[in-house]
């Protein structure tokens, strides 16, 4: 067995005898050029490394500004270079395969002569010790800063014999590319269950339970044919708008819009994120069904309804749907996110930054099963969907199972806790 030292930091802890630490200020400097115009524009991200504009948005949807004049506060970034960008607080640093322009907010690091496999160094920097200590040098939600070199020199850096560098950038290469290989697998099988899940739901929600029963043209493009004894209407024939305001602050169980669902959250938390006063936020009760009509313009991946269940405040930037007959909510929670999933409100929203609100919403054509029926596609949906839920949660706690698992392996070879032999 190898023998250890104290590295005499605690993130990193013990560390080969032969190894050294020292600052990073004596082994990178700052790229502080700007770059010249015409240069192909590049991000960093945390899952995608340094990559071009346009493949940051064919990959993930997400809109990003690409700058069209004043090219000169753009910065210059070239293949060798680590990056420190706006979430690496939270990812680590990136490194750059390619040369092109980038953020003015981010810095740039050209590794020295000493960084002698700069390999070595792309796992050192994304090992979750490292993440956690570099997020420890500022209070990024308090002070609204971004990292900067001031936090970079703050943290040593581990050198080991160049030898084992290679061996320990070789071994993280080819094992962290199959767990990536595993991941992605993963992955793929939990998108197959969502996008199974969505054809349930929009087939029960627009076809109903029974297979011979007469259908109609319902006149709706993105809905097709319906049973010929649903009746359509708008949105306002079974739901009104709730704005019940929590106007001296009685109210305590703060909900929030996440993933499709309206959850609990903690109104004492302090991680800075929540308003001073509650008075502005809505009043909700169980049945109702919450719209964020916000930003239909950007963003096209979030959810955008949720069913509440429970009495409690939401933000009043949210329409608050609340039953003015008798239905299901449930039913016409499930109708109303298949026409999210298939981008129905996309197209209805107006303004710089593409909202709706309850006026505009609530001319939205819905059709009215029985109320019989609006129960038994509920009842039906419910009980699938938790099915292709608790699938999709054995997934994800799978590819929870990796992720530990890779960065634990990255934080015990890049600090020498486990030694790569020259065999492997």
């Amino acid at each position: 067995m190898r023998k250890m030292k104290d590295s005499g930091v605690n993130w990193i802890g013990l560390i080969p005898v032969d190894w050294k630490i020292d600052n990073p200020k004596y082994h990178f400097t700052q790229r502080k050029d700007r770059a010249p115009q015409g240069m192909v524009q590049l991000t960093a991200s945390q899952k995608y490394g340094v990559i071009t504009q346009s493949e940051y948005v064919e990959r993930t949807g997400a809109n990003i500004v690409t700058v069209q004049k004043d090219f000169d506060i753009l910065k210059l970034v070239c293949a060798g270079d680590f990056v420190i960008h706006m979430r690496s607080f939270q990812g680590g640093l990136e490194y750059s395969e390619k040369t092109g322009s980038i953020s003015s907010a981010y810095v740039m690091l050209i590794p020295h002569k000493t960084i002698r496999v700069p390999r070595y160094y792309k796992w050192f920097f994304k090992s979750s010790n490292y993440v956690d200590a570099l997020s420890s040098t500022s209070n990024l939600v308090r002070d609204g800063q971004a990292m900067r070199w001031a936090n970079f020199i703050q943290l040593p850096i581990t050198l080991p014999p160049e030898e084992e560098q290679n061996r320990i950038a070789d071994y993280l290469d080819a094992k962290c590319a199959e767990i990536d290989a595993l991941t992605a697998d993963i992955q793929t099988q939990i998108d197959t269950l969502e996008q199974y899940k969505r054809s349930v739901i929009t087939e029960a929600v627009t076809k109903g339970l029974e297979p011979d029963v007469e259908m109609k043209d319902s006149g709706i493009a993105w809905v097709g044919m319906i049973p010929a004894h649903w009746p359509l209407h708008p949105v306002y024939t079974y739901f009104g708008e709730r704005k019940n305001k929590n106007r001296f602050g009685v109210e305590d169980n703060l909900l929030s819009l996440s993933y499709g669902r309206v959850i609990r959250k903690d109104i004492n938390t302090s991680d800075g994120l929540l308003p001073e006063s509650f008075n502005t936020y809505n009043i909700v009760e169980a049945g109702d069904i919450i719209i964020r009509p916000t930003d239909l313009q950007n963003d096209k991946r979030s959810l955008r309804t949720g069913l509440v269940k429970e009495h409690g405040i939401i933000t009043s930037a949210y329409i608050d749907l609340c039953p003015i007959k008798e239905v299901d909510s449930r039913y016409f929670h499930f109708l109303l996110h298949a026409y999210d999933v298939m981008k129905v409100f996309y197209n209805m929203g107006n303004g710089v930054r593409q909202g709706l609100n309850y006026s505009e919403f609530s001319r939205l054509m819905v059709f009215e099963p029985s109320y019989d029926e609006q129960v038994a596609i509920a009842d039906h949906l419910d009980a699938k969907c938790a099915e292709i839920d608790d699938t999709i949660a054995q997934k994800q706690e799978q590819l929870s199972t990796l992720e530990a698992y890779k960065k634990s392996l990255i934080y015990e070879y890049v600090t020498g806790k486990k030694e790569v032999s020259c065999g492997e």
